[in-house]
């Protein structure tokens, strides 16, 4: 069943004016300030709200799917994890389950994350990036409850909402209930992309939905439920603990980096564009501090493009693509992102290099897209707008069904 726990809006605006400064100040000095279209209110993950569901974790089992974004963030801007405060309010925790990344997310986009033990508080930490995926019953025995608390950027192949239905999955099979603590979506004003086809259903997106969904991570898991989703349409014991004061249409900065590769504002907003070229032999900046902000590659035509830049292994990328070479590109780092996916760039860069036949790496751009169509548009010589016209009917099918899962206005 979905359990919903409403949170009282009964902060205090001088809590919100020292949040937000805290919150500006220790960002990365190319993110924006922070500015929300209806007003200066800064959103309250759930989290950080421990009123609303830390009873309901006392005397049980608890095991928690974090990583670094699992933080609870003081009037004076210190974070502290979300399991340190659940250690020390005297809550039971058995293990903590690692998604991509790893529990202190350092560990390389597609890397392997391994089992171990967390030094600081001495917990096992279980990959679901290694050998499984996905919880398996032995892992899950002695729990009585999961609570689920990872940031998301709402990009479909941002691997931790598939980590979030096979959570589920697990749970729904053993009758474990799973508690989401939700957090806003940094992406979460616009809904766009090609739909998803059910037959390139993978870890890079398992489900018929947009490239960018427009939902929180909490509402993302009522629509699992909801439309059936969990293998034989089972149902998962879930309960969506609320933020409070968060609307879809707020600008919001990440206090914590949702990945290596994503550091700032800039990087979030133009990632579900050139997440694309994930799928291909374009670096997207990875090997440079502008991850997600650039392209380029040594074949592309250097006569057309007048930035470059030399991929070097750094925080998140041991062996970037092209490492050590000089690649061709745009920077994007100074832009203004469209609330769209940007095709521009990806049919640009397509359009200028001879060595068309090795340009995409086959299946794995086509899980990115989540079609085989969106390769064959750009191939034919389809425009970026023209190809956007073929995803809008999807795109309004997806918003009318997921109207009854929205928790926020």
């Amino acid at each position: 069943m979905i359990r919903l726990v409403s949170l009282k809006n009964t902060f205090l605006l001088s809590f919100f004016i020292i949040l937000a400064c805290s919150t500006s100040n220790a960002r990365s000095h190319r993110q924006p300030a922070q500015e929300n279209s209806v007003g200066r209110n800064v959103p309250v993950p759930a989290a950080q709200n421990t009123a609303t569901y830390l009873e309901q974790l006392k005397g049980k089992q608890i095991a928690v799917v974090a990583n670094p974004t699992s933080v609870i963030t003081n009037r004076h801007g210190k974070h502290t994890h979300l399991v340190d405060t659940l250690m020390s309010s005297g809550i039971t925790l058995t293990k903590v389950f690692a998604p991509e990344h790893g529990f202190r997310g350092d560990v390389d986009a597609g890397e392997t994350v391994a089992d171990g033990t967390d030094k600081k508080t001495g917990l096992p930490l279980i990959s679901l990036y290694g050998s499984n995926k996905k919880p398996t019953a032995a892992q899950l025995e002695n729990v009585d409850m999961v609570v689920f608390d990872i940031q998301d950027v709402g990009v479909r192949f941002y691997t931790y909402i598939s980590t979030l239905h096979l959570v589920m999955e697990a749970c729904a099979a053993l009758g474990i209930p799973v508690m989401v603590l939700d957090r806003p979506n940094p992406n979460g004003a616009w809904v766009d992309g090609p739909t998803l086809e059910k037959e390139h259903s993978s870890f890079l997106g398992k489900h018929p939905i947009p490239l960018v969904h427009g939902m929180t991570i909490g509402e993302y898991a009522q629509m699992i439920n909801g439309e059936g989703w969990l293998e034989n349409s089972m149902q998962c014991e879930l309960q969506v603990i609320t933020m409070e004061g968060y609307n879809r249409n707020m600008t919001y900065s990440l206090p914590v980096r949702p990945s290596p590769n994503l550091p700032n504002d800039q990087s979030i907003a133009l990632y579900p564009s050139l997440g694309l070229f994930e799928g291909t032999h374009i670096n997207a900046g990875r090997g440079t501090e502008f991850q997600f902000q650039r392209f380029g590659a040594p074949f592309l035509n250097k006569e057309h493009f007048d930035f470059q830049y030399t991929p070097e292994p750094n925080f998140g990328a041991k062996h970037p693509k092209h490492e050590g070479e000089v690649c061709y590109g745009r920077d994007l780092s100074q832009v203004t992102p469209k609330k769209m996916v940007d095709l521009r760039w990806l049919v640009e860069a397509y359009a200028q290099t001879d060595q068309k036949e090795t340009f995409f790496k086959d299946r794995s751009f086509t899980l990115h897209a989540g079609t085989d169509v969106l390769r064959r548009q750009i191939e034919g010589g389809m425009t970026a707008e023209a190809i956007r016209d073929t995803w809008q009917e999807g795109i309004k099918a997806f918003l009318e069904l997921r109207a009854p899962y929205l928790l926020y206005p």
